[in-house]
């Protein structure tokens, strides 16, 4: 588990439920390079990500999910559901991360919810372009959302 605080180390923006620990390590390189999020906690399983959301009541000030898709314990479809499900989660946008570009995942997480899904580029240059443009969207697009969380960043 890897947990960074770039301004409030107490505030989770950012959740990411990584279970391989160098993307991990590559998403968060690449949200630091941002500088739009505040905070960023990482769980490596599904099991974890739950158990942080509800014992820290991180609902409340989580702005985005980055979801792998493929996991032990509670994969990431499965906890997909779960958020989307939850009346204190499912307004919270969650991206599902994978490195499968199969059409029956793309479709299913569609399906239960997922707001983006984006295929991981094995190029290190490529996936910090194409994390950061995500992170970038929805960050912005739960700013307007909610005015009083436009910061001067």
């Amino acid at each position: 588990m890897l947990r960074i605080g770039f301004k409030d180390p107490g505030m989770v923006e950012v959740l990411l439920i990584e279970d391989n620990l160098d993307d991990a390590r590559l998403a968060i390189r690449a949200l630091k390079k941002i500088n739009i999020v505040d905070g960023i906690h990482h769980c490596g399983d599904g099991a974890e990500a739950i158990d942080f959301i509800y014992k820290n009541k991180a609902y409340n000030d989580l702005k985005l999910i980055l979801l792998d898709n493929k996991m032990p314990k509670v994969g990431g479809l499965e906890l997909l559901k779960i958020i989307k499900r939850d009346e204190l989660m499912r307004h919270i946008p969650v991206v599902v991360l994978t490195s499968s570009s199969e059409g029956d995942h793309i479709v299913e997480s569609a399906r239960l919810g997922a707001n983006a899904y984006l295929v991981k580029s094995v190029e290190l240059p490529d996936f910090e372009e194409q994390l950061s443009k995500v992170v970038l969207y929805w960050m912005n697009m739960n700013n307007s959302q909610n005015p009083s969380a436009v910061s001067e960043k």
